[in-house]
């Protein structure tokens, strides 16, 4: 695969209104103790069922091609928080090198940063991280509308300093106030392929890749995706593009806390299977011929249903809703979301169950 996006755990020091899913939010007691409970019971058959080889082939210009390491992106929640950093991130973190050695995938961490220590780093850079994503710097997250947020990346930007962690130009990763020279070099520098340690700043931001906000969770419930039909998150990155194709550039999917698969980070209506069950490839490899799949695979929602009697005509209707704010609303995440509450999701219910009496019966 060349990415993975890896929900470790749902809980989270805040509930912010823009969050793509509800769950993401404070848990106190035995609330905490549960959501704990199921990364925790959950992390160590998703490492083993992971890919072995987590490397894609990339095409060269010149006609050739050269294998790169792909890149598994632990995310929550908030990892960092004392309630999930050693009981889970930690021990998650020890799987992953015991399974791949210093040969498997670059590490990232996703975090939104305003709690983050120096001691954090030393004991990031300690365990393997190459990347940490601060992903706060939007007008969403609360503490960081408006002029706040740039004092936060000055203080980011010090502390990363004092431990030798670059800052990356990737997308969005600029202060946008002001004009910025380019760093020397940047241009040419392909910082994923680069060992690091790197940061970077993203967050919601309007020109950014989901800067609409995914109609999702909370941004959904409170009116806040201003996506129209025209924005396809699916044929973007993170989205189900490309998903199908690992070994090849753009293979991304995403999973959750107890194990389940989704084609994207946005999530579909029900997932593709479970890594507490069986290995991702495996998996991929039996929904390759679903031609569903294959739409979304191709970055194509409208046209996941045409095999099925679906018209496009009929996906874009179903595609126009009313919003919880009572707002005309129409975008593809939608039409996908209709498509599997009527067909698809049973039918994946039902390739699983497939698979598990396949896997049963060769053990027997």
């Amino acid at each position: 695969m060349e990415s993975i996006y890896w929900v470790l755990t749902w809980a989270c020091h805040r509930k912010c209104g823009h969050c793509y899913d509800e769950r993401f939010r404070p848990y106190v007691r035995a609330g905490l103790s549960a959501v704990l409970a199921e990364g925790q019971q959950a992390y160590r058959r998703i490492v083993e069922n992971l890919p072995n080889d987590f490397s894609y082939l990339q095409p060269l210009s010149d006609g050739g091609a050269e294998r790169r390491r792909g890149r598994l992106i632990l995310a929550g929640g908030e990892l960092l928080i004392d309630s999930v950093r050693e009981p889970l991130f930690y021990p998650v973190l020890d799987a992953l090198r015991d399974k791949y050695g210093s040969g498997g995938p670059r590490l990232s961490l996703q975090t939104t940063g305003d709690i983050l220590t120096d001691r954090h780093l030393e004991e990031l850079l300690e365990r393997g991280i190459w990347m940490i994503g601060i992903a706060s710097i939007d007008d969403h997250h609360v503490g960081m509308k408006g002029e706040r947020k740039f004092a936060f990346m000055a203080r980011i930007r010090a502390m990363m300093a004092r431990h030798g962690i670059e800052e990356a130009s990737l997308g969005g990763a600029r202060d946008h106030r002001v004009e910025l020279p380019p760093q020397a070099g940047a241009a040419a520098r392909d910082y994923l392929q680069e060992d690091g340690p790197f940061f970077v700043f993203f967050g919601a931001q309007p020109e950014l890749w989901v800067g609409e906000l995914w109609p999702r969770g909370r941004a959904w419930k409170n009116g806040l995706s201003n996506a129209d039909y025209s924005t396809n998150f699916c044929a973007r990155w993170s989205g189900g593009l490309n998903f199908l194709d690992h070994g090849r550039p753009g293979s991304e999917v995403s999973i959750e806390p107890d194990g389940s698969v989704y084609p994207c980070c946005i999530k579909t209506r029900a997932p593709l299977g479970s890594l507490v069950e069986e290995p991702l490839i495996d998996m991929l490899d039996s929904l390759r011929d679903e031609p569903a799949l294959q739409a979304l695979n191709a970055g194509d929602p409208e046209g996941m249903g045409l095999h099925h009697g679906w018209s496009r005509e009929q996906f874009r209707a179903a595609a126009t809703v009313t919003d919880p704010t009572g707002r005309a609303y129409a975008n593809p995440c939608i039409g996908c979301d209709a498509y599997f509450d009527q067909h698809l999701s049973a039918q994946l219910i039902a390739l699983r169950e497939q698979r598990r009496a396949q896997r049963l019966s060769m053990a027997s």
